[in-house]
């Protein structure tokens, strides 16, 4: 009886942990993408991001010493791989570019939209059956990227452009890794952090500008030690609590997004970017109930006996 009290007692507590651990990573993401915005008005696109990817790749340089050189050298998929790498090194480099033109909620109500993409293209990518229910949900969604782009001349500026590219390759990003469920997420990680800084190195030498501070160069190492950070406490999250639970707090990046632009860029909130981000959200949150929902279904359904 005290082995199981203890065992429910650490349930619980991890029941608990996963939830605080994954608002704690969003938080460290939100200030990620504040961070960088704030660098990019000052520094280049390349070098911001070369410099983001040294310092997260010294941050990672501890794990993938124990882990060794096994999982990388033998990665599955070399294909799927590269071809992750190649939208993960997009999405990173639009997401800087159009964080330096638009308001933070802005670019991240683009980037949310991210869930929507993925289910409206899993049919035809992956094979997945979607339903009337589904469908529905993603037509609320795309309504909700109109409603943010303000139809109009807007809608072709190149920031609402690469903005959308970006959300876009970081969709693509998310269907490939699920191709690659047996990569560990350090390599991972790994493959997506050192793709992102070659581009940057290759792209740093066009628009260095000299680092003006102290401040600024520990901000440009800090960018990197977080976002590292985010991506460890969410997948921790991950690990001890399950998906229904924590996955939705992911939305929790708007608000944030809300305060900081607020708070450290001066951005009001549009009346459209709300109305598009509720739009957004509810079509995204209603498409993971929903194939949460249909999982469940599948795994409670009796096998049967031939």
């Amino acid at each position: 009886m005290t082995k199981i009290a203890s065992a429910a007692a650490a349930l619980g507590a991890s029941s608990a942990l996963g939830p605080l651990i994954m608002l704690l990573g969003m938080l460290m993401f939100a200030l990620n993408d504040a961070m960088g915005k704030w660098l990019v008005s000052s520094y280049g696109l390349g070098q911001v991001i070369l410099l983001r990817s040294i310092a997260a790749l010294v941050i990672l340089s501890p794990l993938l010493w124990k882990a060794g050189m096994a999982p990388i050298l033998g990665a599955e998929r070399k294909g799927m791989q590269l071809a992750r790498v190649i939208f993960s090194t997009a999405e990173v480099f639009c997401f800087y570019y159009a964080v330096m033109y638009l308001p933070l909620a802005d670019v991240m109500t683009y980037w949310l939209a991210a869930p929507i993409y993925v289910a409206a293209t899993s049919p035809f990518l992956l094979g997945e059956k979607v339903g009337w229910r589904r469908w529905s949900a993603i037509a609320v969604g795309f309504v909700g990227v109109i409603i943010t782009l303000e139809p109009s001349a807007k809608m072709f500026t190149m920031p609402a452009i690469i903005s959308i590219i970006g959300s876009a390759a970081f969709a693509f990003m998310m269907i490939s890794g699920r191709f690659l469920r047996a990569t560990p997420d350090s390599t991972l990680v790994l493959f997506q952090t050192a793709a992102a800084g070659l581009a940057g190195l290759v792209f740093a030498p066009f628009d260095w500008s000299p680092i003006q501070s102290g401040g600024d160069l520990m901000l440009l190492g800090l960018l990197g030690v977080v976002a590292m950070s985010a991506h460890m406490l969410v997948n921790r999250a991950l690990k001890i609590s399950d998906a229904a639970t924590v996955a939705p707090l992911q939305y929790t990046l708007l608000l944030y997004a809300v305060i900081f632009g607020w708070m450290f860029f001066g951005d009001v909130p549009r009346l459209t970017m709300m109305i598009g981000a509720a739009l957004i959200v509810a079509s995204g949150l209603f498409i993971f109930i929903r194939e949460q929902t249909l999982k469940k279904r599948h795994e409670d359904k009796p096998l049967e006996v031939p």
